[in-house]
């Protein structure tokens, strides 16, 4: 039986791509453990196909906290 679902490597490696773009005054080892630990707290989902989405936006929430 194939996998049709999502590349999540992928998926993660563009988040973290444009959220470093997006907030380029964030150092990018901060954007990339903040995208790890959202990730690793997401790993139990049983549901994959919107832990990315999911993911992007908890990430933006907590960089945004930390800028403010």
């Amino acid at each position: 039986m194939a996998s049709h679902g999502i590349d999540e490597n992928a998926a993660f490696a563009e988040i973290l791509e444009r959220l470093t773009k997006k907030y380029a005054e964030v150092p990018p080892e901060r954007i990339e453990a903040i995208v790890n630990e959202v990730r690793a707290e997401m790993s139990s989902a049983k549901v994959r196909d919107f832990v990315p989405v999911l993911a992007e936006r908890e990430v933006k929430k907590r960089v945004k906290l930390e800028l403010a």
